[in-house]
């Protein structure tokens, strides 16, 4: 019985320290998954608009200002576009997470770009993540089209 309380105990207290950003201050020129150069980044606002025109999903170097960072494990990201919304961002694999203070910071992401439908489901484990109060997150009742980015790595521009 000792033993089972222990590997719970161990396992517990892992899930805890999993459960949190990685700690730091985002500083410029710190790198997060696979490493990025800022070589041939684009505006997140062109891909964009190549999108909305009907282009392919795309694998490109994109740069943009983060508006908001999962506060959980910061495991995803919001970027802000032109026009007052956002895009998302989500790491490939579950591989990296940001530190919460990535927000308000320029990045550079190295991944896919592409819009997608997000379930309702999907958009209120994201409010829920966000700490959003249970009225907002009851209001999401239908499925919203959105510019995701899957990222392979992201650099501190800015």
């Amino acid at each position: 019985m000792k033993k089972l309380f222990f590997t719970l105990a161990i396992a517990g207290f892992a899930f805890v320290v999993n459960a949190q950003p990685p700690a730091g201050d985002a500083k410029l020129g710190e790198w997060y998954g696979e490493k990025v150069t800022t070589d041939g980044a684009v505006a997140l606002t062109d891909v964009v608009a190549k999108l909305a025109n009907g282009a392919e999903p795309m694998e490109t170097k994109i740069k943009a200002k983060i508006v908001e960072v999962c506060p959980n494990k910061g495991c995803w990201l919001k970027l802000e576009l032109s026009n007052g919304e956002t895009a998302m961002v989500k790491m490939k694999d579950y591989g990296f997470f940001l530190p919460v203070a990535a927000k308000g910071k320029t990045v550079v992401i190295d991944g896919e770009v592409k819009m997608k439908t997000t379930s309702v489901a999907e958009l209120k484990h994201y409010a829920e993540d966000a700490k959003k109060s249970k009225a907002e997150i009851d209001a999401i009742t239908k499925p919203e089209k959105e510019v995701r980015v899957t990222a392979k790595g992201i650099v501190i521009v800015e």
